[in-house]
């Protein structure tokens, strides 16, 4: 069974940066499709940024474009989420998700039902 923890939420200040950590076992990132997600209170869960293969470039969604960057440390098994210049907007639950079928190429969105497992989400929060 594949299991997924999240970590590296917290509170920070606008501008400010977080990097969150995905810690995977049971089973070896390098095969599977990466993505994070996030859900905002009220809203509904939306794709942050998802890696569909370790070789291809990776989707942002247009409002994190240039700021947030997304990893995978084959050596830890982890996926991370560098998230720089922090905007209150951007405070939501995060959630890690892996699928197991890779897709080709250049990844060109989330599409959530492409994952089949899912962390418990780490809270990030933006403020002054």
């Amino acid at each position: 069974q594949v299991h997924l923890v999240e970590s590296g939420g917290g509170l920070v200040q606008p501008g400010g940066s977080l990097r969150l950590s995905c810690a995977a076992s049971r089973f070896t990132l390098d095969y599977y499709a990466i993505g994070w997600f996030r859900q905002a209170p009220g809203k509904e869960r939306e794709g942050v940024s998802c890696s569909s293969n370790p070789d291809g470039s990776p989707y942002y969604t247009d409002s994190v474009k240039g700021r947030f960057t997304i990893s995978r440390d084959s050596a830890k098994n982890t996926v991370y989420l560098q998230m720089n210049s922090l905007k209150p907007e951007d405070t939501a639950v995060y959630y890690c998700a892996v699928g197991s079928v890779l897709y080709s190429g250049k990844t060109t969105g989330c599409y959530k039902s492409r994952y089949e497992s899912w962390g418990q989400g780490t809270q990030v929060t933006v403020s002054s």
